[in-house]
């Protein structure tokens, strides 16, 4: 099928076969269709035509939330996910950039939404906990047959990049369809499974590995609200889970919960996501008795790199013909990766370059209400991922990094300049730079060299204190790492040389200041607690990321 409208419309014919499950509610395939269809007429009576048919959905994994995906697919209308982690100005421009004219949340986040100029959805917010009032006139609404340009938007997920502002990137019904039916394929979905809906709908792992694959397959999908690692293995065996998706740490902290004997009891039996370490990778399959299928892809959809059996510890695998790693300055193509006797890149400098798809362009759909980003993504008809990577003679792909004005915590992709900008409101604080050194265990963690004014000092519980009372900054954006420096790396054009900071991190002379585990307050970092985070790093075989700049 060509378009999410089909897969919808076509899942009417699932008759009694349970469709969702949230919490000790469930829903038939034909309920959940009945209320795609009663959303869809809500949309058509409620959406003004002369502007652009865009809902913005700030929900938590909920059943409005699948049931609002349906029924725009159907009406032919754009959803856009809406980040809760965003706070003040910043969730307010996502919401006029994508030019919302309805909101659809939860009174939970009510609070988020208060104040701000929605534009065209001011005083048009549609609280889920309400919905059996407000669409109770649409109740009998049939499922809208007509067609729908299933090349036209579908959505708009908020990706980021190093503009500073997140990017709305454009999803087609007839991409996400062929995508997810390319993944059902080949990961042999059926109306029997169980599938586990856990990571943010929001984000692009959500809707192309859960939400799109589960239509196809019309099988059966577990919702919760939240991810919880101590709730995972229960929820497994509560509902039969037989699938999981993820991005980024869950398998860490899903691994860190307590061991038992009988963890492998479970009815789990493939898991498919992308960031997850290798050690985690080969810890959790051998854990729970389900294998692990880890990949490199994007929302953009331009560049995939799929893992494979062979591949040395460390690679992400082997790409689509035409996928090369070539100097951004250049254009022209890096010399492969060398390595010495134990792994280690011996030629960082001439081997790490972006990694680019010759033939990615015609995949990538754009950016919403961007030209200048897209520019930047297709350039001379290839399609630039943003990623920095290598690749050795046998033609595998590593992952280097990313840009350095932008950094991934947790799965969530956000810029540095608005962290910086927040940062720079200290009154003590002169110049702030934000950039991401590596995690111990995967994915990127958050640090800011400060430079301070002269006479100012620097004390930790009242900058966490500072922190803590700005509205704006996201959940992900706390710093772990702050160094305070007299003066920052410049270049003669002024430019703070983060190439620099990331390298040195925190092996050097500055006072540096670390959360030694998540939530704990800042404290200061002394020798003995960088030998004890590079024995972290040496425990989950990540050691070669403190060698990668």
């Amino acid at each position: 099928m060509s378009s999410i409208a089909e897969l919808v419309r076509a899942r009417a014919a699932g008759g009694d076969r349970v469709a969702l499950r949230f919490e000790d509610d469930s829903w038939t395939w034909t309920e959940y269709v009945r209320a795609c269809a009663q959303r869809a007429a809500y949309l058509d009576a409620t959406l003004r035509p002369e502007l652009p048919p865009h809902t913005g959905v700030l929900l938590d994994n909920v059943p409005e939330f699948p049931m609002w995906l349906g029924a725009a697919a159907v009406a032919d209308d754009v959803i856009v996910g809406i980040n809760p982690t965003r706070r003040g100005p910043e969730l307010e421009r996502d919401i006029r950039h994508a030019d919302c004219q309805l909101i659809v949340t939860e009174a939970r986040y009510l609070d988020l939404l208060a104040g701000l100029d929605l534009g065209p959805a001011t005083g048009r917010i549609l609280v889920a906990e309400d919905t059996d009032t407000e669409l109770a006139a649409y109740r009998d609404a049939p499922v809208p047959d007509g067609p729908v340009d299933d090349a036209g938007i579908y959505l708009l997920l908020f990706t980021s990049g190093t503009s500073g502002a997140p990017k709305a990137c454009i999803l087609s019904q007839r991409r996400l369809a062929r995508m997810s039916t390319v993944l059902s394929e080949n990961l042999q979905f059926s109306p029997d499974d169980v599938m586990y809906q856990v990571m943010p709908l929001f984000h692009s792992n959500a809707i192309i590995t859960g939400f799109a694959p589960w239509l196809v397959a019309g099988a059966t999908s577990v919702l919760r609200r939240k991810f919880s690692a101590s709730g995972f293995l229960p929820d497994v065996r509560k509902y039969g889970v037989t699938y999981f998706n993820y991005v980024g740490k869950p398998l860490s902290y899903i691994l860190a919960t307590p061991e038992r004997p009988d963890d492998a009891d479970n009815t789990l039996t493939r898991v498919f996501g992308n960031e997850g370490a290798d050690l985690d990778i080969e810890r959790f399959a051998r854990r729970f008795g389900a294998p692990v299928i880890d990949g490199y892809g994007s929302t953009e959809g331009g560049a995939t790199i799929s893992r494979a059996p062979d591949m040395p510890k460390g690679a992400l695998g082997i790409a689509a013909e035409g996928t090369a790693i070539l100097d951004s300055a250049t254009g022209r193509e890096c010399p492969r990766a060398r390595f010495d006797a134990d792994g280690h890149l011996l030629n960082p400098d001439e081997a790490i370059g972006e990694i680019v798809n010759k033939k990615g362009a015609a995949g990538f759909e754009g950016y919403y209400r961007n030209d200048e980003a897209n520019a930047l993504r297709v350039r001379s008809g290839y399609y630039w991922t943003g990623d920095l990577g290598y690749r050795d003679e046998a033609d595998f792909f590593y992952f280097a990094g990313r840009d350095f004005e932008w950094l991934r915590v947790d799965g969530e992709n956000f810029a540095a300049a608005p962290v910086e900008r927040i940062l720079a409101r200290d009154p003590d604080v002169v110049l702030a730079a934000v950039y991401a050194v590596p995690d111990e265990e995967v994915g990127d963690q958050v640090m800011a060299a400060l430079q301070l004014r002269p006479g100012a000092h620097f004390d930790p519980s009242r900058f966490d204190r500072f922190l803590d009372k700005q509205a704006d900054l996201g959940t992900k954006w706390s710093p772990r790492y702050v160094r305070v420096t007299s003066s920052l790396p410049v270049t003669e054009t002024q430019k703070v040389l983060k190439r620099v900071l990331r390298r040195e991190r925190w092996e050097v002379a500055d006072s540096v200041y670390w959360r030694p585990h998540r939530g704990e307050p800042l404290a200061p970092m002394a020798a003995g607690d960088r030998d004890e985070l590079r024995t972290r790093f040496a425990a989950r075989d990540r050691l070669d990321q403190l060698e990668r700049v």
